[in-house]
């Protein structure tokens, strides 16, 4: 490019343009040039008009076949109109015979037709003279064959009606598709009329249009036909045994987007299909997922198959249900039923999570440092990053916790001989969460646990005392003993004069029995909600755990004391942030009951206020929890678009200043201190719509299109959203992502951790870690380090930070917070349950989290789980056998047997699973018990296997 001087002007000249590249459009082209380029383009304009004509008038030449065709057709509808009956049946039956033999493709118009449809009109009228019954039937039967030329109209499903019965199928598969699509909108036409038409007929049809679907591989379109109609029922009498997976694997995926009670009645049918096939797994699995527990307890009652019911004990172990399998299995052997009982109680969890732990060569323990990697940092942040000492060792605990979750040792308390001056090195309640941090690091280890745990109940320090309580709690989650320890230790606490004492027992008692319903735990924290001497910190801890405890079973005695107890608060106690815990508590008893919340939510209408319409929304959002459910969903974006404001008090404020303005710097100070206050009463009037925001994560979690869905509608909250609503977006992002490091929402939680409202960097940043928790994803960690630096000075910030990687880096890799298991198909409601304690109470952090209620943290170790999958044979003795792992792929609705996984790689079991991973067995040697193969599965010896020589 060389700029060239023109008089006093500059411009910039490409010597290869215009030497190389000249453009045909140039002002210099010749005029004699240009006139004959157009006089060409004319011409070639006027032929291609000249081509088109006659294209368009050309008739459409028939060969000497078609054209005999359609004589004959033409001949017959001549015949037709005679008016000798007589010659009526022979005619129309020669009609049927070449409709019958046209040989057209599926994609197009079979001839005859083609050919009869300019008749049509003609053949109806014919129709509609004859007298005889079988002739008007066989020229119905044309009619309907005819008419599916024509679009919007449904004369196909009115001559069928009246056609010859049973003649259906005889016509291929595209009319069946036709008429199909016309009966569900005739049936639903008739339903919404006033009054209802009756709908026999149609019924007749669809009897005959599901068998032939069922029989010629169009599954999805007899299931698509029965659930417009509403009649499921009539499905699994034509399901056999190479289909029924096809159509449950359809109707599963239809779950997430039809309403309530279909959605149930879907499953229903799933269930009803597995049992006919004895396929008692995926039979167990719906069940689950319906949260029927006497369904649960019929299909182990109807399994016979010794391995295959082991099989099914450690799928209820997963999911955490507990039964009293003596009283379903009456008369079975007393050895049987222990070992089955103790595969339900995860006994075995423990002990296969450190073999997983020993063979990826994890077992040595991490210390805060080797998180921090604080020697990576400049020397300004490492310098500064002492601001807090007491700050700093409760952030190491909470670190150390973390990381070493399960594994039974770590540096700073077990494996050092300064174990307890480090527990006394935290200050106040700091010691009560050092405590505590001991029944993470021993977590299922119940036995061994509770051994080292006992030195700390004697102490004199009633804080350190009232760790241990909570550590007992927190060493019993997610595993069951027939000695009840944790309830024998914690029983003597939960009405102790002093409150620590009893925030720790009862919360241990939550944690120990998360999901078990027991009774004993019910009449044992009912009183506290009674007791003169209670606490609103008590009382939200108290309701929060006999939430857990009985999470998902709608229980009448606890619903009805919680009611009475919000009813009940003043105030100044409902804005207390503990108060949310016990509205929690209520809407975990209802957690996925849907429509059988309704009453409960009635009820609370009588609670005025905001904090009455804040119950209201937790209790609907943990009703439908992972429903997926649209219209919930609108509903909560309505109440996010609310615009609240604070009552207008400044009217009178503004005059007194105008009386005295003497001194400007005073009014300066006066006019923050009105904007501070009237941003803190906007946020406790706004604080329901955090909720909503919460609750549209909860509803649309563990679904790809919900997922994704809410995720971008998160973003539209971000840009026009309160800052209520700001604040609760990187919560809610943190809950439907749990553990599932997606690159928008990191890139999203990363802009928001620099935000100018410190509420919502911290929560990004502790969102940060939720979403990678679990995976030790360098990304994050990286990005976690920079903020350490960035947030050296501010040490409540930085706090958040180093909890963040804490989380990020959970039992050093090989443990989940995922709710979701079982290929994503199942909710773990106690999961759940842990990860809204530790959200809800994040969401007011500087009153809960950074203050005196850090302990809420250790409400994830419910959520924790090892992403595991170890074999064992029928004996239970653990097996190695190669597997492939590789990423899932959706194979709803595709013919044959498509691949299940893609990009795979073999290793051997025990291995690590990633979210969104599916494993399959690598050879033929071994049958696995269950399809999906994912925790403890039991596999045996394929009789039919050879090995190669």
């Amino acid at each position: 490019m060389v700029v060239v001087r023109v008089g006093e002007d500059f411009f910039p000249f490409n010597f290869k343009s215009f030497f190389f590249f000249p453009s045909p459009t140039v002002d210099t082209m010749p005029a004699a040039q240009e006139s004959k380029m157009d006089v060409d383009d004319s011409k070639e304009k006027k032929k291609e008009e000249q081509e088109k004509k006659p294209e368009k008038e050309k008739p459409v030449e028939l060969s000497e076949e078609d054209k005999k065709l359609k004589e004959n057709l033409e001949m017959l509808v001549e015949r037709l109109k005679d008016s000798d009956s007589s010659l009526y049946r022979p005619t129309l039956q020669a009609l049927c015979t070449h409709i019958r033999d046209s040989t057209a493709t599926m994609t197009s118009v079979p001839k005859p037709l083609k050919f009869l449809r300019p008749h049509y009109a003609v053949l109806k009228e014919i129709f509609d003279k004859m007298q005889d019954k079988e002739d008007k039937m066989l020229a119905s039967d044309i009619v309907s064959l005819v008419g599916t030329t024509f679009e919007g109209t449904r004369d196909s499903l009115k001559y069928r009606i009246s056609g010859t019965p049973g003649n259906l199928t005889a016509w291929g598969h595209e009319y069946v598709r036709q008429l199909q699509a016309e009966v569900a909108d005739e049936w639903k036409e008739r339903r919404e009329a006033t009054p209802p038409g009756a709908t026999d007929d149609l019924l007749q049809l669809v009897q005959q249009i599901v068998p032939y679907n069922m029989t010629h591989n169009s599954e999805a379109d007899a299931c698509d036909l029965l659930m417009e109609i509403e009649r499921m029922d009539l499905l699994p009498p034509h399901v056999d045994a190479k289909s029924y997976e096809r159509v449950c694997l359809y109707l599963l995926s239809c779950v997430p987007y039809v309403p309530e009670p279909d959605d149930s009645i879907l499953l229903k049918t799933c269930l009803q299909i597995f049992n006919t096939f004895e396929q008692w797994p995926q039979a167990l699995q719906m069940a689950m997922k319906l949260n029927d527990i006497e369904a649960m307890k019929d299909v182990m009652k109807t399994c016979k198959d010794k391995a295959v019911r082991r099989q099914l004990a450690f799928m209820l172990g997963r999911q955490q249900v507990w039964m009293e399998l003596s009283e379903v299995l009456e008369g079975e052997d007393d050895e049987e039923i222990e070992i089955l009982s103790s595969l339900i109680s995860n006994s075995r969890l423990n002990e296969s999570f450190l073999s997983l732990a020993r063979e990826l060569d994890i077992m040595d323990p991490k210390a805060p440092e080797d998180i921090y990697k604080t020697h990576l940092d400049s020397v300004r942040g490492a310098a500064s990053s002492t601001v807090d000492s007491a700050r700093n060792n409760l952030a190491s605990t909470f670190v150390n916790a973390f990381v070493n979750a399960g594994f039974g040792g770590d540096k700073l308390i077990m494996g050092s001989e300064s174990g307890n001056q480090w527990i006394y090195k935290n200050k106040d309640r700091g010691m009560m969460s050092a405590a505590a941090s001991l029944g993470m690091l021993l977590l299922w280890d119940v036995e061994g646990g509770l051994t080292h745990i006992d030195a700390y109940m004697f102490a004199e320090n009633d804080r350190v005392k009232a760790g241990a309580l909570l550590a007992v709690g927190i060493v019993n989650s997610g595993v069951r003993n027939d000695c009840d320890p944790a309830f024998a230790l914690l029983s003597d606490y939960v009405l102790h004069r002093n409150q620590d004492l009893r925030v720790g027992a009862n919360m241990g008692l939550g944690l120990a029995y998360a999901g078990s319903a027991n009774d004993n735990v019910k009449e044992l924290l009912l009183p506290v909600l009674d007791d003169s001497k209670r606490s609103m910190e008590t009382l939200g801890v108290t309701s929060l755990a006999l939430g857990q405890v009985y999470v998902g079973t709608g229980n009448e005695d606890i619903s009805m004391a919680l009611l009475t107890l919000l009813m009940s608060l003043s105030p100044v106690e409902a804005d207390d942030p503990n108060a949310r815990l016990i509205a929690l508590g209520l809407g975990l008893l209802f957690l996925g009951k849907q429509a059988e919340a309704k009453t409960c939510h009635l009820t609370l209408e009588a609670v005025a206020g905001r904090f009455g319409k804040t119950a209201r929304i937790i209790l609907d959002v943990c009703a439908y929890a992972g429903t997926g459910n649209v219209l919930k969903v609108q509903e909560l974006l309505h109440i996010c678009s609310e615009h609240i404001k604070a009552e207008d008090k400044k009217d009178d404020k503004k005059d007194d200043q105008k009386e005295d303005q003497k001194d400007d710097k005073k009014d300066d100070k006066k006019d923050d201190k009105d904007k501070e206050q009237e941003e803190a009463e906007v946020a406790k009037e706004s604080a329901f719509q955090a909720f909503a925001v919460l609750g549209i994560a909860l509803i649309a979690m563990g679904e790809d299109i919900g997922t994704s869905m809410a995720i971008r509608t998160f973003n539209h909250l971000l840009q026009c959203g309160e800052p209520v609503i700001r604040r609760a977006v990187p919560l809610a992002l943190s809950l439907v992502c749990a553990s599932n490091p997606l690159l928008p929402v990191l890139d999203t939680l990363s802009k928001l951790s620099h935000d100018t409202d410190s509420d919502v960097a911290c929560n990004a940043i502790f969102a940060m870690g939720m979403v990678g928790a679990g995976t030790n994803q360098a990304r994050i960690a990286g990005m976690l380090r920079h903020l350490a630096q960035y947030y050296s000075k501010d040490p409540n910030t930085l706090f958040v930070v180093r909890v963040a990687q804490g989380i990020l880096h959970t039992g050093k890799g090989a443990i989940t917070l995922s709710p979701h298991h079982t290929d994503r198909t199942l909710m773990n409601q106690v999961a759940v349950s842990g990860l809204l304690a530790a959200l809800t109470a994040q969401m007011d952090f500087k009153n809960m989290i950074l203050q005196s209620q850090h302990y809420m943290l250790y409400h994830l170790c419910l959520a924790m789980t090892p992403r595991i999958l170890c074999t064992f044979d029928e004996e239970l003795n653990s097996v190695s056998t190669s597997v492939r792992v590789g990423q899932a792929v959706d194979v709803v609705g595709q013919a044959g047997k498509p691949k299940t996984i893609t990009g795979f790689i073999t290793n051997t079991t025990p291995v690590l699973l990633g979210f969104g991973e599916r494993a399959q067995l690598a050879s033929d040697e071994y049958l696995a018990l269950t399809p999906i193969l994912e925790g403890f599965v039991i596999i045996k010896k394929n009789p039919e296997f050879e090995a190669h020589a």
